[in-house]
């Protein structure tokens, strides 16, 4: 399957993004009436790879993808995309707590950025090596200086340094993920890259669970209302998009949007919601703008600057390297060709043939024919 032209694809990943704010929302609720929030998590990618199990035998496409697998003969350690999602629930459910959602989300979308330009500029992800122009580094400063103008008015927790530089690293682990399940999915499908990455998410959930007891306190009562279970649907909906957008136009503005999508989703659920803090301007603005941080982050550069078309975000084979002109070398089978079809020269005439005295001496352009 070819990857979605760019605007496309941005549009599913924006989705996502409104998905990862409903998801969000339901995983907090649901976890607060269980009474652990790893606990909700384990529910979360359960319920996710109980879905994706559904798909194996309902989808052709994943069964395919799974089969292409085996001959891709990819490395070991591309499979591991999932515990990169594993690793921001779990540093989210320790540091939110202390930091606040506001410094957490920024530095988890500077750790994202960061994480972006990162694994853009080695080739990790599969549209290959994008180059750091200043186009790119602009936009994730830009979607950072987004994120923290969103924030504004929210309460902040402790600033401690240690939570901070874990929720820099979950960023990191989230771009790393992406870039490792873009993969997987373009050597299958995306419906089979899915799949690795929830399987692999969900062992890991499961092991830091019964490592720090989960299971041993198991809630009273289950949450009852249908929609606090959805957390496994939104969370299959937000990796396929990331999938998506990775293929197409690289795992910076993949985040770039996804976050402007989550901002839109937050900034739609507070207004619909009852007890929802309405419509507040500092989150309009942070969408608009990180959104504008994903049109500069794609911007080209025109030949002779930092890069050329080969450079774009999801165009050419060779990105990030110039096209210099060199020495123009002839094809020999053109000019074999070009000689075959040549017309003959005409023979020069032989001394007293009659017709070489009727012969016009002036050419078509001599300007003695043409007084």
């Amino acid at each position: 399957m070819r990857p979605l032209p760019p605007p496309a694809a941005l549009a599913l990943v924006a989705l996502g993004g409104v998905a990862s704010a409903a998801q969000g929302l339901a995983n907090a609720e649901f976890g607060a009436r269980a009474g652990s929030p790893v606990l909700g998590a384990v529910v979360n990618n359960l319920v996710g790879t109980l879905l994706v199990a559904v798909g194996l035998v309902a989808l052709p496409s994943m069964r395919a993808g799974l089969r292409a697998l085996r001959t891709a003969r990819l490395p070991w350690w591309s499979y591991l995309g999932g515990l990169g999602g594993a690793a921001i629930v779990v540093i989210a459910t320790y540091v939110v707590p202390v930091l606040g959602v506001a410094v957490f989300t920024i530095a988890q979308v500077a750790g994202g950025s960061l994480g972006g330009l990162a694994v853009d500029r080695s080739g990790l992800a599969p549209v290959g090596r994008l180059p750091l122009t200043r186009a790119r580094i602009g936009g994730a400063v830009l979607g950072v200086a987004a994120v923290t103008l969103a924030q504004l008015g929210r309460p902040l927790g402790e600033l401690a340094v240690g939570g901070v530089l874990l929720a820099v690293a979950g960023g990191l682990a989230v771009a790393l993920q992406a870039a490792l399940n873009g993969r997987v999915s373009a050597a299958s499908s995306t419906a089979a890259g899915t799949a690795v990455n929830f399987v692999v998410s969900t062992v890991a959930v499961f092991a830091v669970a019964a490592g720090v007891g989960a299971f041993g306190r198991w809630p009273a009562s289950w949450p009852g209302d249908w929609y606090l279970w959805t957390g496994g649907l939104l969370g299959v909906t937000i990796v396929a998009a990331l999938l998506v957008g990775v293929r197409s136009v690289g795992v910076l503005r993949t985040g770039l949007v996804l976050v402007a999508g989550q901002l839109g989703g937050s900034l739609l659920f507070d207004a619909l919601l009852p007890g929802g803090a309405g419509l507040r301007l500092p989150v309009l603005a942070g969408a608009l703008l990180t959104l504008a941080a994903a049109v500069v982050a794609g911007r080209s550069a025109r030949p002779g600057g930092a890069g050329n078309r080969a450079g774009r975000d999801g165009g050419g084979r060779n990105r990030g390297v110039r096209n210099r002109p060199g020495p123009t070398v002839p094809d020999p089978r053109q000019a074999n060709q070009a000689d075959r079809a040549a017309p003959a020269a005409p023979a020069a005439p032989a001394d007293g043939d009659p017709t070489a005295d009727s012969a016009d001496p002036a050419g078509p352009g001599d300007p003695e024919r043409t007084r």
